[in-house]
């Protein structure tokens, strides 16, 4: 974009630098940070300029300094150079976290989640769009900041533009790995960034699910069982997919983190489920004895006895032999496709399972 260009919408602004359309208005109504040109009857247009300093209000507010003085200094720059100021990466303050260059300019590649290894060729995966990248680092700087209200309206932007799938693989989870990532090499910074972007994300993805018709099952639908296996705490990938169930329209029960082995156990056997997806972030809490159990487990009348399938999700999983009726989806995509299968096999008539349960008497403990 140069000088001469028409400019960038306040949304393009907004989903570029991460910073909610409302604060943008604020900025402008309250600090005279916005664009400097106005047409009367037609909507303002933010050029480099403009946008330039803007930046610079995003990088001071982060670096902690009060709105007012951050606008005072950005407008300051701006006229002292009589151009678009250059934005220094780093917060003036050593001490004040910096947006994290994994924001700055590159995009980060996604983790094959909810699976355990990356996609096995380059073109496996949909094309993205070129916005999508846009969306991340401004999700990113969003998070940076602690702007929860950029947060949310980047995340349910890109959900609603290029829906569940593509936004939780190209922006939610790229997000969080790259905030972890640089919490986890810069001596325990970022923890509150960390925080604050794990609860938005878990918030957008409800907000998928509650229009869903998740929760027990009607009309001969068995529902799809979410569990993290014990001492296992990273639900976000369950919920992620509990929200592509949602918008499929198939029924889930989501026991969250870390579930006690004889909790599953009685889960399994009073609600029949078509599968039981269990998420282990690590090899340490990847419990392949309860996943065995699982499957080992039957339900109905004798001669008519139905097992569940097991979906082992998460890096944890990895390099293990898989055994009778598990499976291992490779990210979200494949998930919900094989699960979507699963749920169309009609349910098993007879006495409930809650009354003729079998299989191994107790489950393995943790």
């Amino acid at each position: 974009m140069t000088e001469s260009s028409p400019g960038l919408t306040s949304g393009a602004v907004a989903r570029r630098l991460g910073v909610a359309p409302t604060t943008l208005r604020s900025w402008d109504r309250r600090y005279g940070i916005g664009p400097a040109a106005h047409e009367s009857g037609r909507h303002r247009r933010w050029s480099p300029h403009d946008i330039a300093v803007l930046q610079e209000m995003c990088r001071l507010t982060a670096a902690g300094v009060p709105p007012a003085e951050a606008a005072r200094t950005a407008r300051a720059g701006a006229g002292t150079a009589g151009a678009a100021p250059a934005v220094p990466v780093e917060p003036a303050d050593p001490a004040a976290p910096a947006v994290p260059v994994e924001f700055a300019d590159t995009p980060v590649p996604s983790d094959p989640l909810p699976g355990e290894a990356p996609a096995a060729e380059p073109g496996a995966r949909e094309p993205v769009p070129g916005d999508v990248r846009m969306e991340l680092r401004g999700l990113g700087r969003a998070a940076v900041r602690l702007d929860s209200a950029a947060m949310d309206e980047i995340m349910d932007s890109a959900i609603a533009r290029y829906g569940l799938v593509t936004a939780w693989e190209e922006v939610l989870a790229p997000a969080l790995h790259a905030v972890g990532r640089k919490w986890e090499t810069s001596e325990d910074r970022y923890v509150e960034v960390e925080h604050l972007l794990s609860w938005h994300v878990s918030t957008a993805l409800r907000r998928v699910v509650a229009p869903g018709r998740a929760g027990l099952p009607m009309g001969g639908t068995r529902p799809v069982l979410l569990a993290c296996v014990p001492h296992e705490q990273h639900t976000l990938p369950l919920e992620a997919l509990a929200a592509g169930l949602a918008e499929l329209g198939l029924p889930t029960l989501m026991f969250g983190g870390a579930v006690p082995p004889e909790a599953l156990d009685q889960a399994v056997r009073r609600t029949g489920p078509a599968a039981v997806v269990l998420w282990a972030q690590a090899r340490s809490t990847a419990n392949h004895p309860l996943a065995r159990h699982v499957s080992e487990t039957s339900w109905g009348v004798r001669g008519a006895r139905s097992r569940t399938a097991v979906l082992l999700t998460g890096p944890g999983w990895a390099g293990r032999t898989l055994g009778p009726g598990m499976l291992r989806p490779t990210g979200l995509r494949e998930a919900l496709s094989l699960l979507s299968g699963l749920c169309a096999a009609p349910r098993p008539q007879g006495p409930s399972a809650v009354a003729t349960g079998r299989g191994p008497e107790h489950p393995p403990r943790a």
